[in-house]
């Protein structure tokens, strides 16, 4: 099966208190899904139920090690979802509010790039089907 580029949406989110990688990556995921409008996907392609669709999120933040794979993957609600991590996103100062993260004051910003493939093959083109 081939796979073609269909889309590609940018996200980006922070986690003002708690320097929390995962809530920062989920929000720059969603933040990517909430602009992103794939009804082409089901008229031109003639998708049921998105299968043979795939979304592959790429998420930058200052600790990749820190993020929840399973959290940010379940954010993804179509096709069959993948997920790389990479360092980068931005650590910045920000201010210790003690009730909401005690000891902590950074701000954590993540930044995600989704991008939606498409089998393009029709089903039994390698057989003859």
């Amino acid at each position: 099966m081939s796979r073609k580029r269909f889309a590609v949406e940018l996200g980006y989110a922070a986690d003002l208190h708690g320097e929390d990688m995962t809530k920062a990556a989920v929000r720059a995921v969603r933040d990517a899904v909430s602009r992103i409008c794939l009804c082409g996907i089901v008229e031109i392609c003639g998708r049921d139920r998105f299968q043979g669709v795939y979304v592959h999120a790429v998420l930058a933040v200052p600790d990749p090690d820190g993020v929840d794979r399973e959290a940010v993957l379940a954010c993804i609600p179509i096709g069959e979802p993948s997920l790389e991590l990479v360092k980068g996103g931005m650590s910045v100062p920000g201010i210790e509010v003690p009730c909401f993260a005690p000891g902590v004051s950074n701000i954590v910003v993540a930044c995600a790039a989704l991008t939606v493939y498409v089998e393009t093959d029709p089903e039994g083109a390698e057989t003859g089907a």
